[in-house]
Order: C-alpha cells, then sequence, then structure tokens
C-alpha cells in the first residue's frame, strides 16, 4: 500500500481552512498530520474535523516535531517569505498560495531558498487549471488567432465588501491589491502569452466608494457607525446591505483574543490602503499590450478576456463555459463548448492540488515556478508605485536589470 504523505498546512484562514484543507482531507493519497496558525483558537477549530493532527502556534516548532513531506502556505500575504523560507531551509517541500511574496525582493529571497534546498516549490496559481483558460492557451498556441497584439482582462468582485473588512485592504498586509489579487491576471497574461518579459506598466486606481462619506445608509443622530460589523447599530437594524460578519466560533470574541484579529472591521471607516476600482496596462517587449481592471464594488463575481490576434479574437468569461472567436476576415464565428469542472475557481483548486502532490511523488507536472510568480509581483509592484508615482514605472526599475 503506497505510503500516505504529511502535508501540513500553516494559515487557516478562509483558503487554508474551506480550500486546501478541504481538498487535502478527501484525498486517499496524503493525510493533512499537522496545522500551524498564531491564532489557537481557528487551528483548534479546523483540527476537530480533521483526524487528530498536531496543532502548533509556531512554524518552527512544528517542523522540528513533525516529520512534514509538504507545507502549504496560507498565510496573509506578508508572511509568506518569512514562512516559505524557513519550510525550504529545512528541506520541505512547499506550494505558496499567490502571491509568491509581496515585493521582488521577497521573492528573490525565496528563489535562493529554492536554489539551495532542491526541493519541490510551487506557487498556488491555481487559475492556470481553470478549464476556460487551459483553452483560451490551447487556441494561442494552436495559432487559431494568429499572432496575439493585445488582452483586455476585466475582473468583478463580489467579494471585495469582505476585502475591505479584513486584512487584504491593508497595504502593509497584501502589498496591495495591485499584487494580492492582480498577481493572478498578470500571471496570465504572461502564460497566455508564452512569458514575454514585460517592460512598463502604468495603473490608475483609487477608493470611489469604501470612505467615511459613502455609508449607504443614512445616519442617525449621535450613533456612529461600527467599529466592527458584528457590533453595529446599523448591522443590527438591518440598516447595511454592506455588513460582513462571519461565523461567532471561528472569527468572534475568543478569537480575536488570541491575536486581536478583527475581520469585519466597518469597511467605510478602516484604515485601508489599497483600492477598490481601478485599471492597470502592461506592455511587454514584444509590443504586446494587456490592461486589466479590476472593481470590488460590485453584485457579481468572474473574470472576463478579450484576447485580440492577427486573424481572430477570442472572448470568454470564467464563469461560463464557451469561448467566441471572431474571424477578422471573413467574419466568421466559431463557438467552443468547455466541460466545467467541480471545485473552486471553476475547478481550478483542486487541480492546482493534485498538481502539488503528484510533484512531491515525483511526477512530472505542470506547475507555476517562482520565477514566474517573482515576474508578476514584479508587474503588481509597478502597478502600486505607478499610483503612488502617478508615472509610468518600467519592470527593469525593480528587477535591476
Amino acid at each position: 500500500m503506497e505510503k500516505k504523505l504529511n502535508i501540513a498546512i500553516v494559515g487557516l484562514g478562509n483558503r487554508g481552512k474551506h480550500c486546501f484543507t478541504e481538498l487535502i482531507k478527501e484525498r486517499s493519497d496524503c493525510r493533512i498530520s499537522a496545522l500551524c496558525d498564531v491564532n489557537l483558537h481557528r487551528a483548534k477549530q479546523v483540527a476537530a474535523t480533521l483526524d487528530d493532527p498536531a496543532v502548533y502556534t509556531d512554524l518552527k516548532e512544528m517542523i522540528s516535531k513533525e516529520q512534514l513531506d509538504g507545507i502549504v502556505i496560507t498565510t496573509p500575504d506578508e508572511f509568506h517569505e518569512e514562512c516559505a523560507v524557513t519550510a525550504l531551509e529545512n528541506n520541505i517541500n512547499v506550494i505558496i498560495d499567490k502571491p509568491l511574496a509581496t515585493t521582488v525582493a521577497g521573492c528573490r529571497n525565496i528563489i535562493n531558498a529554492v536554489k539551495n534546498s532542491g526541493k519541490i516549490a510551487m506557487i498556488g496559481f491555481n487559475m492556470r487549471h481553470n478549464p476556460i483558460l487551459v483553452k483560451l492557451k490551447q487556441l494561442i498556441d494552436d495559432g487559431v488567432l494568429g499572432r496575439i497584439i493585445m488582452i483586455e482582462n476585466s475582473e468583478f468582485y463580489d467579494g471585495g465588501r469582505t476585502y475591505m473588512a479584513r486584512w487584504n485592504g491593508r497595504k502593509s498586509s497584501s502589498g496591495g491589491l495591485w499584487i494580492h489579487k492582480g498577481c493572478h491576471d498578470f500571471d496570465m497574461f504572461n502564460w497566455l502569452l508564452g512569458f514575454p518579459m514585460p517592460r512598463k506598466v502604468t495603473a490608475f486606481s483609487g477608493m470611489s466608494v469604501f470612505t467615511p462619506d459613502n455609508y449607504p445608509f443614512e445616519l442617525e443622530d449621535g450613533i456612529k457607525p461600527g467599529p466592527s460589523c458584528r457590533e453595529c447599530h446599523y448591522y443590527k437594524n438591518g440598516k447595511c446591505p454592506d455588513a460582513a460578519v462571519y461565523d461567532e466560533n471561528e472569527w468572534g470574541k475568543e478569537a480575536q483574543a488570541c491575536d486581536g484579529y478583527v475581520k469585519d472591521s466597518c469597511m467605510y471607516q478602516s484604515d485601508l490602503s489599497t483600492h477598490d476600482n481601478g485599471i492597470a496596462i502592461v506592455e511587454y517587449e514584444n509590443g504586446v499590450r494587456a490592461s486589466h481592471s479590476e472593481c470590488f464594488v460590485c453584485g457579481k463575481s468572474y473574470r472576463s478576456y478579450n484576447i485580440v490576434g492577427t486573424k481572430a479574437v477570442a472572448s470568454a468569461r470564467t464563469d461560463g463555459s464557451t469561448i467566441v472567436v471572431d474571424d477578422r476576415f471573413n467574419g466568421e464565428r466559431v463557438t467552443y463548448e468547455i466541460s466545467r469542472k467541480d471545485g473552486g475557481h471553476g475547478g481550478a483548486d483542486p487541480g492546482l492540488v493534485d498538481s502539488f502532490i503528484r510533484a512531491i511523488k515525483g511526477e512530472k507536472v505542470q506547475a507555476a515556478t517562482f520565477e514566474e510568480g517573482l515576474i508578476s509581483t514584479a508587474i503588481g509592484q509597478a502597478a502600486e508605485l505607478s499610483k503612488e508615482q502617478e508615472r509610468v514605472v518600467f519592470i527593469k526599475e525593480l528587477l535591476g536589470e
């Protein structure tokens, strides 16, 4: 009988608990043998749903006591670098949920640790496993669209209201949403195009809605909103349509007592330092131009793509099951039907987890490299700089080339 791999999960927020834990525990070839989170209350809650894993609040202690085949890192982005380097220096295979790190320098530190360890190291660009995008890449690689000259991509994210209530909305934790969220889409550009080198980036973004003068309800005299949704007068009276309240056992007072983290801070008066909408434009050295827009003020969630080639234009949405290709010369339209898969992100999450486990076993898989993760972070970091400094940012400024 095949020996089960021992996997640890570090960081037990939404991705750690509801994605990686749920997917790994259903597999017969591995087991979750250890959990690590600075919040002991939350770690114990997740452990109760598993087959008696060891629970830790310190990564180094866990590594010293457990015999691990792999570690899944799903902490807030600011801790990716520290956790990954620690795991790799102890010769443990790792997968890091995107982004690789919040800066180019952090990515390089992780890459150096990978080279010194020789272990399996993957980044969680799950969108590369989405059936719609896999088919789009095939059409591009097969030359159906001709030479690609432009890509347009938009993301609408209904969960943005929750982003602004938790750590994602703070640049100190996420690196900014051009890195935390945009890295997915910048990686898609790079991957679909065959990894040409990005040359320059410009971005425009701002906080248009989640500010103290934009409450979606009328304030009552002498009653302030917040400070959290759960405590808020306006939530309790059903007046705030943007309230983001979470399970009391998982995120309530007992959990907050462990680390002080409040997941449902009022979005309209929090210390937000990111954006709720924006547009970024990337120009590659081969002349291809790509635009990525993201909006967190909406009631829907999907990504759309328009890929323009010299022969045809392909259009698709990740919440759909078709790709439409319009021929440039004869006006012919061809529709490709794509089978959707079960699982998060259009079936992409299970594919990501499966690739990591198979890679640990020594199988050859198609996976995002850390060098590719660095480039997507570099584009995101350039977009953040462009917005802050109101200028075009050349990628070589960040890569030192």
